[in-house]
């Protein structure tokens, strides 16, 4: 009978050692996973971090080409003659009056004759521009 106890306790022990050993290894088999989740995590918050500064440089990109844009300066022309002034801006409208349809054209101005000439599609017009008394 001793025997049989010394047999139960042993089986017991092996029992025991058998449940230890699952448990334990149950226990480094959730660290793990707890690791991986933490690498997961962490290489999310870096995609993360590295979308945001894309965003950030693609907005100072667009604003320095919007502050480029709003620094460049306003130009006009004039051509004065004999007491008498016309803006190039007046003469290029009136140009796109009389040449509608054409392809390409090139423009002579004649301040002296108060004229401008027009060469529209190899065709030569002549046009009145009206210069202004300063």
């Amino acid at each position: 009978m001793a025997t049989t106890k010394k047999t139960a306790a042993k089986a017991e022990t092996k029992t025991a050692a058998k449940k230890t050993a699952a448990k334990t290894e149950t226990k480094a088999a959730a660290t793990k996973t707890a690791a991986k989740k933490t690498e997961t995590k962490a290489a999310a918050t870096k995609t993360a971090a590295k979308k945001t500064e894309t965003k950030a440089a693609a907005k100072t990109t667009a604003a320095k080409k919007t502050a480029a844009k709003k620094t460049e300066p306003k130009f006009e022309l004039f051509i004065q003659f004999g007491g008498a002034t016309v803006a190039v801006a007046d003469i290029e409208k009136n140009v796109k009056k009389v040449v509608k349809g054409k392809k390409a054209y090139t423009v002579y101005v004649k301040p002296e004759e108060s004229k401008a000439y027009i060469v529209a599609d190899g065709e030569t017009t002549g046009m009145d521009v009206f210069f202004i008394a300063d």
